[in-house]
């Protein structure tokens, strides 16, 4: 059998070797270009699927990189899925667009927000501009060694803020950290409240820079930390501390106590066991967990309050209080809270509260459980008069579509005192949605919303 060489095959037979090469077959991507009607910001996390179920989800710059050579230059209808963000049905109920994608171009669809919060990205995980950067954009931004995190907590502690999350998914292998992962940033890590989003940690990393552990309490199972707050102690110094959690399958926590950060070796370590699950003790009390805020009362004694959403237990401010059971105080939170434009209430799951010095009122965020497009993912804004209520005006300001948004948290530190904007961000997870199908990239990560205090409607 003669052998073919470069120099022997014949131009037509060399070209079709070219064209069926692997470089030759690269589809240069259509940029689609995903924005917001009103405001004509960029929207992060909508989806555009094909009738043949392709899905594909805009990044950080509200960008989608259109590949498929199948469908390039075909007129192709996109159901488009925007949690929140949408198009008007047409005459048999879908919500889409008809676009020609081209090899090179540009498209834009236009999306209409249906609720009063604006999403401006996601701030945690991997390929935050994954989209962009097929496309030769945002080529500045580097990847930080985390796929996905559950769950934030914040803290202010010796000029910076502090952050800490849940279990963590890494690149090499569908088991992460599940010890809690930390960071600091700045007291105020965003310099602009508009998209796109790029926030950067300044992450606690092992020796192969990928985020490790920082508070592996002893007994099997997870840490979980919760109630993360910087106090004084008598002695002057700063101290941060949280209460833990010890996780047995499938949710179960056995133990309860408290623990601190060890400033020298950058770790949480053990105080004391406040609870032990037992035929005793079946049932845990009510710990300093949650997002905490501080609160001076009329007779100008400062409290630390403690809730999730709303204030459930309350301590003085400063360490040793904190850090000795028998001084915390029991509260009732509210269980239900009144809707703005209507006798309706809302019941909260979880959430966190500031004061707003704008309004001149307390102010929350939290997940309503039992929500209308599912289980946990619509968020809520409510007012107060006090940290302790009675709450009031709730205004559904976010939602997600068969999707959960937990647990989330408010970054009052983030704005100036008397601004009108309340940025929080919550957990994005198709964990208790009944949901299957989990959104590429976004799925398990920390989405950040902003709320304009002027455009909510008239109590």
């Amino acid at each position: 059998m003669k052998t073919l060489t470069p120099l022997s095959i014949s131009f037509p037979v060399l070209s079709l070797v070219v064209l069926f090469s692997g470089s030759a077959l690269a589809i240069e991507p259509c940029r689609i270009n995903i924005v917001d009607e009103g405001s004509g910001w960029p929207v992060p996390l909508v989806e555009l699927k094909t009738t043949h179920n392709v899905r594909f989800v805009s990044d950080n710059a509200g960008i989608i990189a259109f590949d498929l050579p199948e469908l390039m230059g075909t007129k192709t209808w996109f159901t488009v899925e925007g949690h929140g963000y949408s198009l008007p049905k047409d005459g048999f109920g879908y919500r889409g667009v008809r676009l020609v994608p081209h090899a090179g171009e540009t498209l834009t669809v236009k999306v209409q927000r249906q609720l009063h919060a604006k999403r401006l990205g996601r701030i945690t995980g991997g390929g935050l501009f994954g989209e962009s950067q097929k496309l030769a954009l945002h080529t500045d931004w580097h990847e930080q060694g985390i796929l996905g995190c559950d769950s934030v907590q914040n803290a202010v502690h010796n000029g910076r803020l502090f952050w800490g999350w849940g279990d963590t998914v890494l690149p090499g292998y569908p088991l992460g950290r599940f010890h809690m992962i930390g960071a600091t940033t700045e007291l105020q890590p965003l310099k602009s409240f508009m998209p796109p989003v790029r926030l950067r940690y300044d992450y606690l990393t092992d020796d192969s820079r990928t985020p490790r552990n920082v508070a592996e309490m002893p007994g099997k199972g997870p840490t979980w930390l919760s109630g993360y707050v910087s106090l004084p102690d008598k002695d002057g110094r700063t101290r941060l501390v949280a209460s833990y959690a010890k996780i047995k399958p499938p949710l179960d926590v056995y133990e309860y106590g408290l623990c601190v950060w060890n400033e020298d070796q950058a770790v949480f370590e053990k105080i004391r066991s406040v609870w032990s699950k037992s035929e005793q003790t079946p049932r845990p009390p009510k710990m300093p967990e949650g997002h905490p805020v501080f609160w001076q009362d009329d007779a100008q004694q400062r409290w630390l309050l403690f809730g999730d959403p709303f204030p459930a237990l309350k301590c003085s401010a400063i360490f040793e209080d904190w850090a000795n059971p028998t001084t915390w105080q029991q509260l009732t939170p509210q269980s239900k809270v009144p809707v703005r434009d209507g006798e309706d209430q809302v019941q909260p799951h979880r959430g966190a509260i500031a004061w707003n010095t704008y309004l001149n009122k307390w102010v929350t965020v939290f997940t309503q459980h039992g929500g209308s497009t599912s289980l946990l993912g619509e968020i809520w804004y409510a007012e107060s008069d006090a940290p302790t209520g009675p709450w009031k005006d709730a205004v559904k300001v976010v939602t997600h579509t068969d999707y959960t948004f937990y647990n989330p948290q408010l970054h009052a530190e983030w704005t100036s005192t008397d601004s009108p904007i309340l940025l929080f961000e919550a957990t994005y997870t198709k964990t208790f949605s009944g949901n299957s199908e989990a959104t590429p990239r976004h799925d398990y990560n920390q989405v950040l919303y902003r709320l304009d205090l002027d455009d909510l409607p008239p109590r």
